[in-house]
């Protein structure tokens, strides 16, 4: 992979080479095709151990996707690509596997939920550097459901609005995710508890004046109550947040403006 440089302003294809940009740069990325083919690939014995890495990297994209589907749409905020820092997440939590052999490692994050507490949905401007109060939040497993505490806001101290909006808004996610394990007999990755993987629920704030006072708030949110004989040590809990950006739409109403916000895990239990 290469950065090109200069005042070229071109992307696709061009021969041997693909340009394309990234989200959040502006820098133009170029790549060369070729190599060996698919089918060379799948069988020679020279690429045994690709194979197995592929093998790998097709549970972490997975479970990558999973942990995504949990932000319950609040990652609609991010300034950045999330889902490459969430696959390599996910291969460091399986890299972490010391009992099985590459290519069947699992990825438990059951065992090390620190890996995505605080995850930012933003590089520009954190969550915590856009609202400036700590949020408390209890999660209560065993009734898949988390409170989270917004203490009082005085958005001229507390609220960094950088586009100077109108409007904003504080929104809540608790979705659980599943360990995702190798089953030999399918040759494939699979969530250990599919009842309780990918799933979510979420509290949409009210729209509020970005110049005003607004009072501290309990915001509870829980999963379906029937899924609570289903839950194992295999889930992780997450609880999202984000605060919102809005200008008043053609109905006359708030409206959210893309990217103007800023989102992160709060906690994962």
């Amino acid at each position: 992979m290469a950065v090109l440089k200069g005042g070229f302003e071109i992307e696709g294809n061009v021969g041997g080479l693909s340009f394309y940009k990234r989200r959040g740069s502006d820098k133009i990325i170029v790549r060369s095709k070729g190599g060996a083919s698919k089918q060379t690939i799948k069988n020679s014995p020279k690429f045994e151990k690709l194979r197995l890495q592929q093998n790998e990297w097709k549970g972490c994209t997975r479970f990558a996707s999973c942990v995504k589907n949990t932000f319950g749409g609040l990652q609609r905020v991010a300034d950045y690509n999330l889902t490459s820092s969430l696959n390599a997440l996910a291969k460091a939590v399986q890299k972490a596997d010391a009992e099985n052999e590459v290519g069947t490692r699992n990825i438990r994050l059951s065992s090390c939920r620190q890996a995505l507490s605080g995850f930012n949905f933003n590089r520009n401007y954190s969550f915590n550097s856009v609202l400036k109060v700590s949020t408390g939040v209890e999660i209560e497993r065993e009734h898949l459901r988390a409170v989270v505490h917004i203490p009082r806001i005085n958005t001229s101290f507390d609220l960094l609005n950088i586009r100077r909006l109108p409007y904003f808004r504080i929104s809540i996610s608790l979705g659980s995710v599943s360990d995702m394990v190798y089953r030999e007999d399918l040759k494939q990755y699979v969530p250990a508890n599919e009842k309780l993987n990918g799933i979510f629920r979420t509290f949409t704030g009210e729209w509020i004046p970005a110049v005003n006072i607004r009072e501290g708030q309990m915001v509870e949110v829980g999963l379906n109550e029937s899924l609570r004989d289903d839950l194992t040590e295999e889930v992780t809990l997450i609880v999202s947040a984000a605060v919102e950006f809005g200008e008043v739409g053609f109905d006359g109403k708030p409206q959210e403006v893309k990217y103007a916000g800023s989102g992160k895990v709060l906690i994962c239990g």
